[in-house]
């Protein structure tokens, strides 16, 4: 993907590398984004949640986890730190656990991406996975909402600013 590469500022402010996900102002409902800081300052990832449901939780996670982040350091059959999340914010302690996953070839503007569809044991979070070419693990997990080949049009690499504090 052409348009995804490495960042390299001075001075960072924010993560070294393009957070792809959706604007804000295409999303209805509040965003919040969470930087994972490795103990030197770097970002080890960033996560954007889509809530839809007004305060009672997000309805969409976006994470984005660059090579070497701890975060995607998962055994086999655990789910992914995105899913994670959402459970927690959902304050849903279920055990869920990765049952299955089904490679899926999804186009992105002029780029084919090969998505891993992560089936689950809770049949009402849908998660896919994909890797950029900048080395950037991209989660995508939702609740109770499926994974449609069209959100992908949805998703680009996000202003800097977003992320500076």
């Amino acid at each position: 993907m052409s348009f995804l590469r490495r960042r390299s500022a001075a001075v960072p402010a924010g993560p070294d590398f393009d957070v792809l996900a959706m604007d804000p102002s295409d999303w209805p409902g509040n965003l919040g984004a969470g930087l994972l800081p490795a103990p030197d300052g770097t970002c080890q990832g960033v996560f954007l949640r889509y809530d839809l449901f007004g305060g009672r939780g997000p309805a969409m996670i976006i994470g984005n986890l660059p090579e070497g982040s701890p975060a995607r350091e998962v055994a086999e059959g655990e789910i992914p730190f995105e899913v994670a999340q959402l459970l927690s914010a959902l304050e849903n302690d279920e055990h869920v656990e990765v049952v299955g996953t089904e490679d899926d070839p999804v186009m992105h503007e002029d780029n084919l991406l090969i998505v891993r569809r992560i089936k689950l044991s809770e049949d009402r979070i849908s998660c896919v996975q994909f890797d950029r070419s900048d080395g950037v693990l991209v989660t995508i997990a939702s609740w109770d909402r499926p994974i449609t080949n069209d959100l992908y049009a949805l998703l680009k690499p996000l202003p800097a600013e977003m992320f500076q504090q």
